[in-house]
């Protein structure tokens, strides 16, 4: 079989990401880029085009990382045209246009893949044994921290000006693994301020969660703090975020604890007379666009059904848009 023709939408900062695991990975070639901001062409080796209709290069599958409000358009494209689809989360601006991707999919007999990286990272699946298998008895709460100091460049002349939530951009990812790892979030209630930069967005906040099987749960949240406390720095996945190795969420069982990404596992305490002895579970370390970018590939060969379909990224996006509705109006 010949390789295995990727399309990219979009080459910001995701999107260039999204470039370089394809021209790496000895199994797919980049068959093209859609940007249509001539400053980021920047590759001369790169065909570029500046629409989606202009693409008359064979193509297998697309990612689309353009801005969030082009996901859906794009996605119904992209359908039409024959390709199966890895769409960067939030998957669309609203439940309804994310049941317009998938109608458009299934239409042409396709496949969809939402881009919810995180879950590719194998201390993520260490860390749902952990709660599966019973090691911490039953969860009881869980808390989560994500804090950085966001550079002004990053809203500047682009579509985060008035659209740069950091619930629809970052949130939403540990709204999926919350969700992914502990269950169903039924119900959740945001509060919010915008005090450093009084652009009129949300920028930090905090949110109360309450899950299907009774777990209680928090995120406190900011783009405007310098810290060590995000996924993205306990992890090192983001070339663009310093590396902190300091954990960022907190699960409390019955039995035990555990504190994630270090897999800190907290035992052995029958209560606060004595403290509970800690152990490291071992996970590897594994690049998780790569990852994701491997499992997409056989999805297209229908090798593996997808990871996270777009039914699964609808119902994340339905959370999230109503906490940031809540963030919004107070």
């Amino acid at each position: 079989m010949g390789k295995t023709r990727i399309l990219v939408m979009g080459a910001g900062l995701i999107g260039v990401r999204h470039i370089r695991e394809i021209r790496a990975h000895e199994e797919c070639d980049l068959a093209g880029v859609v940007e249509i901001d001539p400053a980021r062409r920047i590759d001369g080796e790169v065909c570029y085009f500046s629409d989606l209709k202009d693409v008359d290069v064979g193509v297998d599958g697309v990612i689309i990382a353009t801005p969030n409000d082009c996901h859906h358009i794009h996605g119904v494209e992209a359908a039409n045209r024959g390709w199966h689809v890895l769409v960067e989360k939030p998957v669309a601006q609203d439940c309804d246009e994310a049941a317009a991707i998938e109608k458009a999919l299934k239409a042409k007999n396709l496949t969809g893949l939402v881009g919810h990286h995180r879950r590719y990272h194998d201390s993520i699946e260490k860390l749902k044994t952990v709660i599966d298998g019973g090691l911490i008895g039953r969860v009881l709460a869980t808390s989560v921290i994500w804090a950085v100091k966001k550079n002004d460049g990053y809203f500047e002349g682009n579509w985060r000006v008035d659209k740069g939530s950091p619930v629809m951009i970052n949130l939403i990812h540990d709204l999926d693994l919350l969700q992914y790892v502990l269950g169903e979030i039924e119900d959740a209630q945001g509060f919010s301020n915008e005090i450093v930069r009084c652009a009129g967005r949300v920028e930090t906040g905090s949110v109360a969660l309450k899950f299907a099987s009774g777990i209680s749960g928090a995120i406190s949240f900011s783009d405007a703090a310098p810290s060590p406390w995000s996924f993205e720095a306990g992890t090192g996945e983001n070339p663009n975020i310093a590396e902190t190795g300091q954990d960022m969420w907190w699960i409390m069982g019955s039995k035990g604890s555990v504190s994630y990404p270090s897999l800190s596992l907290w035992s052995g305490s029958s209560d606060w007379s004595q403290a509970p002895e800690v152990s490291r579970i071992d996970y590897e370390k594994v690049n998780p666009l790569r990852a994701q970018l491997d499992h997409f590939l056989a999805v297209i060969r229908g090798e593996e059904t997808p990871k996270i379909t777009v039914g699964d990224a609808a119902r994340t996006l339905s959370l999230a848009l109503k906490i940031d509705r809540q963030l919004a109006t107070g």
